[in-house]
C-alpha cells in the first residue's frame, strides 16, 4: 500500500515525522482527507483533532490551528500547537473550557470574549482527541 511522509512542526519542536497511510484534518472550510498522491494543496487549519492512520491503526492528535501543505513528496503541518493524546492533561483542558465559557457569558461583546472563544476551541480540540483515544476499541489478536 502506498504511503506518504507527514511532518508536524510547531515553533518548539518536531511533533511527528513518519510515513503514514492517511490523514484527516479540520481545514477552515471543513474536514480534509489526505491520501497518498493527493494533489498539491495549501490551506489553513482550524483547532481540532488530527487523525493519522498507519498500518490500519489510528492515532489522534490535538491541534490548535496552523497551516497544511500537501507537496509531491510529503505533507507538512505547521501548527500553532499540537499535542499527542497521551500528552493531554484532561483536567486542565476541562478547566480551560470552563473558564472560557464563563468569560464568554460574563462579557460576550468584549475583547476578552474573543480570546476566550479561541481558548474554548483549543480546549475542545484537546478533549475531542482525548475522548477518541478513550473510546478506542481494544486490539484483538
Amino acid at each position: 500500500m502506498a504511503t506518504f511522509k507527514l511532518e508536524i512542526v510547531t515553533a518548539e519542536r518536531l511533533v511527528f515525522s513518519e510515513d503514514i497511510d492517511a490523514l484527516v484534518a479540520w481545514g477552515v472550510e471543513g474536514q480534509l482527507g489526505i491520501l497518498p498522491h493527493h494533489a498539491p494543496l495549501m490551506t489553513m487549519l482550524q483547532p481540532g483533532d488530527l487523525m493519522i492512520r498507519k498500518n490500519k491503526e489510528e492515532e489522534y492528535l490535538a491541534i490548535s490551528g496552523g497551516f497544511l501543505e500537501v507537496r509531491p513528496d510529503k505533507v507538512i503541518i505547521l501548527a500553532d500547537a499540537c499535542e499527542r493524546v497521551d500528552e493531554i492533561d484532561i483536567a486542565r483542558a476541562e478547566e480551560a473550557k470552563k473558564r472560557a465559557q464563563e468569560t464568554m457569558i460574563s462579557a460576550p461583546l468584549s475583547v476578552e470574549a474573543g480570546v476566550a472563544e479561541a481558548a474554548l476551541r483549543r480546549s475542545l480540540a484537546r478533549l475531542k482527541a482525548a475522548e477518541k483515544r478513550r473510546h478506542k476499541p481494544p486490539r484483538v489478536g
